[in-house]
């Protein structure tokens, strides 16, 4: 299974990015995803996660400002970011879970900064 993110990138606070994953050795259209950020120092943390249906929920930060979508013809996730602040700044990944082990993509860095 492999995950490959992007879109990462330096930005400037109030601005959006659209992060995207594609995904390869699993039957992506079955498969729950999800992304998560992790800071230096700090835990990973869970953003968004969307079922094979299409069924989505936002955590914590991504509240109100992150929105998950999936295109399953392209076997790829997204993730909408918008109102970006500095605080924002974290590597982040998308990930699945096939055959009940989770799998993290390599992460792609997000910087908002002025």
């Amino acid at each position: 299974v492999q995950l490959q993110a992007s879109g990462g990138g330096l930005v400037q606070p109030g601005g959006s990015l659209r992060l995207s994953c594609v995904t390869s050795g699993s039957d992506f259209s079955i498969d729950s995803m999800a992304w998560f950020r992790q800071v230096p120092g700090k835990q990973r943390e869970l953003l968004a996660t969307i079922s094979a249906d299409g069924r989505s929920n936002a955590w914590s930060s991504a509240k109100g400002r992150f929105t998950i979508s999936r295109d399953n013809a392209k076997n790829t996730v997204y993730l909408q970011m918008n109102s970006l602040k500095p605080e924002d700044t974290a590597v982040y990944y998308c990930s699945n879970v096939v055959s009940g082990t989770r799998y993290y993509g390599q992460g792609t860095l997000v910087t908002v900064s002025s």
